[in-house]
């Protein structure tokens, strides 16, 4: 059932390329504005110079140095690490070492949070359906569903800062320091280190299962109570550890490969010309797969849930009718 689910989450997910098409232009969107921002940002500190030139035919990490110590706000985020790889090893660590992010990076996560939300309750419930709703069937399941995913989402948000104020800092800083105190091998630091990395991915990715599986709750079975699709979502957990944990893997797997695949590829520093059109050309492709894999690992669970509950043509309430205009009453013999 595992693979089953995993290859019809798959299925929903290509049938449906509009969806995929909005997520990708909605996180295109969310970015130009910054990108804007630290384009004047460098231009106005080129300008004309010698620099500039330097710049536009590779990397120069002389002005670049000089770049970051007089910039701030967005300007301060331009560092080695944007490029290529790198920038999915620095995004991990963030997430890992509970990183905080600038005011204008933490507002443009917050504005994409939010219209995230309100868009999942049309994604799931156009997975569910497994037929194409149009736009007003679309919009009006995610508008009948908006402020429930909001309440569930606002309990997540809780959940999640209570795991990296106080779980995360007890688990790095004073667990890792009690294991670590009297040990005078590196090596052995390092493999407690990875341990309690574990530990926490352990919690967080059993924070995002409940979750996951609460808004699916939450919008195929057209629930009201963010709490009560919450308390579902543990009880089809418990009874389905192998098949939730098993898929978990399953598309964690398939996010490993398009990492490996992004690894391998990656543009590196200093290319110019048409290599630096299709190095962006690449990132544009490793960003569209990792928006597949996000919008997969929502309809495999949904697909999952609904084979494992033994209702797999299941859907939520009826797709909106459009009234008819008054007018046609006029015309009408």
């Amino acid at each position: 059932m595992i693979i089953s689910s995993w290859w019809d989450g798959l299925r929903r997910v290509l049938a449906a390329p509009a969806i995929l098409a909005g997520t990708f232009v909605l996180t295109l969107a969310t970015a130009v504005p910054f990108a804007l921002v630290l384009r004047g940002a460098l231009q106005g500190h080129l300008g004309r110079s010698l620099a500039a030139h330097a710049a536009a035919d590779g990397v120069d990490f002389d002005w670049w140095q000089e770049f970051l110590s007089q910039a701030s706000g967005i300007g301060a985020t331009f560092t080695p690490a944007v490029i290529g790889f790198a920038s999915t090893l620095g995004h991990l660590s963030g997430i890992l070492d509970a990183r905080g992010e600038i005011l204008p990076i933490a507002v443009l996560v917050g504005v994409y949070l939010l219209v995230w939300t309100f868009l999942a309750g049309g994604i799931l419930d156009r997975y569910a359906r497994q037929r194409p709703t149009r736009a007003y069937g679309f919009f009006g399941a995610a508008g009948a569903c908006f402020w429930r995913l909001l309440r569930l989402g606002l309990t997540a948000a809780l959940v999640y800062w209570l795991l990296f104020a106080y779980i995360h800092r007890w688990l790095l800083d004073d667990a890792y320091g009690w294991l670590t105190r009297d040990l005078d091998v590196e090596r052995t630091a390092f493999v407690w280190r990875v341990v309690v990395y574990v530990l926490f991915g352990a919690v967080l990715v059993g924070v995002n299962l409940t979750f996951d599986y609460a808004k699916i709750r939450l919008v195929v079975e057209d629930r009201r109570s963010a709490l009560g699709a919450l308390r579902a979502a543990l009880t089809f957990i418990a009874r389905h550890p192998d098949r939730v944990v098993g898929l978990y893997l399953l598309n964690a797997l398939a996010f490993l490969v398009v990492v490996g695949i992004w690894a391998l590829g990656a543009p590196g520093a200093g290319d110019a010309g048409w290599m630096m059109w299709g190095a962006f050309a690449g990132a544009q492709l490793y960003l569209l797969a990792r928006l597949v894999l996000k919008l997969q690992f929502l309809a495999s669970q949904t697909a999952l849930f609904q084979a494992s509950l033994a209702h797999a043509r299941y859907t939520a309430a009826p797709p909106p009718v459009r009234p008819e205009s008054p007018v046609t009453e006029a015309i009408r013999p």
